[in-house]
């Protein structure tokens, strides 16, 4: 009906148009533009555009046709009231044609209100002369966007120059909301970096991802209604460690012998960031170097006084050859040449007689006084070698005969000394006067090296400073020495040789004499963690509180004369030795004292460690308290030094120290291969409840004296041992310890809540640093009848070791099968004053030291005998030594105590004296013993 008025009301007006454009076309048709062709159809030149209502407010659809008699809205089929139409009419002023624009408002409420199949839409239609022209349909529809995203950034790790992808959903909204990104708040333009670029899914890509793209990103959504922002994601970027380059190789750690060098490098190119994963390989890379030490030089022999010259003068001369300065060494002090006046006087030459005489006189009276003093020369040379043949003949007649008592020319033979005169040149004190009717007898069984080759080394240097010794044997080097195992001795005289002027103390005359004693019997002070006796020039042997512990005296650091009280004490409480960085304590604090001693040779101390030892992955170094309560660092061991020796092997270290003190030894794990040994004991106790039983599993450094400690503890509080304490090699690779419990009878016990599994981080036992670790697991029987108990607990480390121990054991006190374990030294003497506590007899000793102290050009010196003894590195230490060869026997002494073996001492001298002298043995008689005299 609406549409039928409207129609009603335009066509007068379409009709009346109709008329007044053919009055105007008739009455002047040169008024109308040629180019403008008469009665077209309506273009329009504004359409209505799609709109969006945002919150209440309304929006206006605009259109705007030429030319046009009439213009109208109609939206949704229907048209549009004329009241509510805001319409302009104008003429265009070239081609005078009607110009109509109309405007409508839409309001929320219409759009709300609108329930079609479609969104609300309206068009505009517009009337000409020819007809009508409909514009295009234009859409309203209500903004929204919602507040939550559909898919949020999520925060990435990503390495350097990888590829990442950051995703963002925006919110739902009308219009579709646009996206764009931010990183650290500042708008992100791919246009301006070519390497991120987003897709039309809205998500951030970056093709190579550079350090600095680390950071903040956030996702932001608008339209016409809100901006809506996401949760920021962080980027971050995983820099891995790249080692740097090696540094230049650093000098020699020592200027002669045996040293290191080393170069390192540091990873930090680039240095590790935000988690990236640091340098594979080590750090620090070490060669061995040696250099030649320098060889002082030394005369020879004087030559023979030349013949008297026509001077009344004879000369001699001497070289630098023995040995010749060689490496730097210094030159000979003092002249190569001597000459002096072969007449005693007698002849003076160029110098007026005090009285006249005549020429003919003078000449023969200087004929006689050369011939007297050639007489009186000639005459004292002959008395001095029929003297010198006459002493070394008395001597030859008293010495040691090595006599073999077996017929056996292999495995082990007994052999006895016998003291056949007065003047042996092995007796330190010549004056002392021998029973002559007693013999010395070292019996002991000897392994010869070669039992079928009856070979003696012949016309050796290591016999050179011992003469008069008349051998007699069918053996080796190994018997002319002496070194047998237990050595036997009998006989009214002292069984061996001592020192000048020492003497023997009674026992119990020992501590009233001790001022003044040589030989004293040492008098021992027990506590629980200290031991003490008294000591002499003789030295002897202190046995530590705990296993593996000792302080090794030898012959001569206490000087001559004294007798002083010495102690080992090992600390059992906590450490106060705190280390540096990444180092850990490796070996208990022990303390050997009094300190401020002054020793005239080093000490020989011993002290357990739980480093399984390699120089590849571990960096050990030795400390010492001093005496303001702070650590300093002593030494590296793997450096060369003269300051203290060391000397490592599988479980203990052995220092040879000129300073008493307190000592303890740290380490730092250079790689991930290195390993400690963990001692593992498990402890089992009934509960006062009677029907829980209790297990203690600790987890400590491999030392004696922590095991000890824990063995007390748990004695005290009723603890017992289940099995033997085992080893386990935990490695530095960051990984922790699991302790677990299984195959608990489950119809007998029950399992206390959260006790079945634990596990401790690697930090957490890699640093105890000598304190132990306990764990516990409570079970709980459900009839108080049962008594036996079985299970397994399992201990390990992630790839790495693993220890599994299987439990069987009954709870009941009475029932129990007791484990023994020795965690202590053993009983019995813990103190060995004088030589019974050295294995090498000191006469032997005496000879070895004699032989190999004396340099050699060709380092068949103490230098060899260290090598042969597996004795090479820091042979500077021994260098500065009086007696090189007794230090290196001093330190092989200290590791061997345990063993007490002279196998390989015996197998070392044997085969130096082949390198020395490969001579073959010539028989006398059937070939069954061959005499050999050194020395003539």
């Amino acid at each position: 009906m609406r549409t039928l008025l409207l129609c009603c009301w335009l066509l007068p007006l379409a009709l009346c148009a109709t008329s007044r454009g053919e009055k105007a076309g008739g009455g002047n048709g040169d008024n109308i533009p040629e180019s403008i062709p008469v009665g077209t159809l309506p273009r329009f030149q504004i359409e209505p555009e799609d709109s969006y209502i945002v919150k209440n407010n309304p929006i206006k659809l605009r259109c705007k046709a030429m030319p046009a008699m009439q213009i109208f809205f109609k939206c949704n089929g229907d048209w549009v009231h004329q009241n509510e139409h805001m319409l302009e009419e104008t003429v265009d002023e070239y081609t005078g044609l009607n110009i109509r624009e109309v405007l409508i408002n839409v309001s929320r409420q219409q759009v709300e209100d609108f329930h079609g199949p479609e969104d609300y839409w309206c068009l505009c239609v517009a009337w000409s002369e020819l007809g009508t022209t409909k514009s295009r349909k234009a859409t309203v529809r209500i903004a929204y966007l919602r507040k939550n995203f559909e898919q949020d950034p999520q925060a990435k790790e990503v390495p350097l120059e990888g590829k990442i992808i950051l995703h963002c959903r925006p919110p739902e909204g009308v219009p579709v909301a646009k996206v764009e990104w931010l990183k650290n708040e500042e708008p992100i333009d791919p246009e301006l970096d070519p390497n991120i670029y987003t897709t039309a899914d809205h998500d951030l890509i970056i093709e190579q991802v550079h350090l600095s793209d680390s950071g903040n990103y956030t996702c932001l959504a608008s339209n016409v209604v809100a901006r809506r922002r996401s949760p920021a994601a962080t980027l971050t970027v995983l820099v891995n460690g790249a080692w740097s380059t090696w540094t230049e190789w650093s000098p020699c750690s020592v200027h002669c012998g045996r040293g290191w060098q080393k170069r390192t490098r540091t990873c930090t190119k680039p240095a590790p960031l935000h988690g990236g994963a640091f340098c594979e390989g080590t750090s620090v890379q070490k060669i061995m170097c040696s250099s030649l030490c320098p060889v002082d030089g030394g005369w020879e022999p004087w030559n023979r006084w030349t013949a008297c010259s026509a001077e009344c003068e004879h000369q001699r001369v001497r070289a630098c050859v023995a040995p010749e300065p060689r490496y730097g060494g210094r030159f000979c002090e003092g002249g190569g040449q001597e000459s002096e006046n072969c007449t005693e006087g007698l002849c003076v030459q160029n110098q007026t007689p005090l009285q006249e005489v005549q020429p003919q006189s003078i000449e023969t009276n200087s004929d006689v006084a050369l011939y007297s003093g050639l007489g009186a020369a000639v005459l004292a040379v002959a008395m001095l070698v029929v003297g010198v043949a006459l002493y070394r003949r008395s001597q030859s007649d008293y010495g040691v005969d090595v006599i073999d008592t077996s017929a056996l020319t292999g495995g082990f033979q007994s052999f006895n000394f016998k003291t056949v005169r007065q003047g042996n040149s092995l007796l330190l004190n010549p004056s002392m006067q021998p029973d002559l009717t007693v013999s010395r007898t070292y019996s002991g069984p000897i392994c010869f090296q070669d039992p079928v080759a009856k070979e003696l080394l012949t016309q050796s240097p290591l016999f050179d400073s011992l003469p008069g010794i008349k051998v007699k044997v069918q053996s080796s080097l190994m018997v002319s020495l002496g070194v047998a195992d237990g050595v036997d001795y009998q006989g009214r005289v002292p069984s061996r040789t001592y020192p000048r002027n020492s003497r023997g103390v009674d026992k119990t005359h020992a501590r009233s004499n001790a001022s003044s004693s040589q030989h004293l019997t040492a008098a021992v002070i027990r506590a629980e963690n200290k031991t003490s006796g008294t000591f002499g020039c003789l030295g002897g042997c202190l046995v530590g509180p705990t296993k593996g512990v000792r302080l090794l005296v030898p012959v001569g650091s206490i000087p001559e004369g004294n007798s002083w009280e010495m102690y080992i004490a090992v600390n059992q409480g906590e450490t106060s030795l705190q280390p540096e960085g990444a180092e850990i304590v490796l070996s208990p604090e022990v303390t050997c004292g009094p300190p401020g001693l002054a020793l005239s040779n080093p000490i020989a101390l011993t002290v357990p460690h739980c480093a399984m030892v390699c120089s590849e992955h571990w960096s050990i170094k030795l400390k010492r308290k001093t005496l303001t309560g702070k650590w300093e660092e002593v030494m590296l061991l793997e450096d060369e030094t003269t300051s203290c020796y060391c000397l490592l092997d599988a479980h203990s270290c052995h220092l040879l120290l000129d300073h008493l003190g307190t000592y303890a030894l740290v380490g730092e794990a250079i790689t991930e291969r290195a390993e400690k040994r963990l001692k593992l004991a498990i402890f089992g106790r009934l509960s006062c409840s009677s029907l829980e039983y209790n297990f203690r599993v600790y987890c400590m450094d491999d030392i004696p004296s922590t095991l000890q400690e824990v063995l007390t503890e748990e004695r005290s509080q009723g603890g017992h041992l289940l099995d033997e304490p085992r080893t386990l090699h935990f490695k530095a690779n960051s990984y922790g310890l699991q302790v677990s419990l299984h195959d608990v009878p489950q119809f007998l016990w029950r399992i206390k809540p959260l006790t079945v599994f634990q596990e401790f981080t690697f930090s957490h036992i890699w640093c105890r640093n000598q304190q132990p670790l306990p764990c516990a697991f409570r079970v709980e029987r459900f009839n108080s009848a049962t008594a036996q108990l079985s299970c397994k607990i399992c201990i390990r480390q992630l790839k790495g070791d693993e220890q599994i121990f299987h439990l069987n054991t009954s709870i009941l006190e009475d029932e129990r099968e007791a484990v023994h374990f020795c965690a202590q030294a053993a009983s019995g003497m813990v103190t060995l004053a004088d030589p019974k506590a050295f294995k090498i007899p000191y006469s032997i000793r005496q000879k070895i030291c004699s032989t190999f102290d004396v340099p050699s050009a060709s380092g068949k010196d103490w230098r060899l005998l260290a090598q042969k003894l597996h004795i090479e590195r820091n042979l500077s230490y021994f260098a500065i030594k009086s007696s090189p060869s007794g230090t290196i026997l001093d330190i092989w002494e200290a590791q061997h105590q345990n063993d007490r073996d002279l196998d390989s001492l015996a197998s070392a001298l044997e085969e130096i004296g082949r390198i020395q002298c490969p001579a073959s043995v010539t028989a006398e008689g059937n070939g069954e013993e061959t005499d050999y005299n050194y020395g003539g």
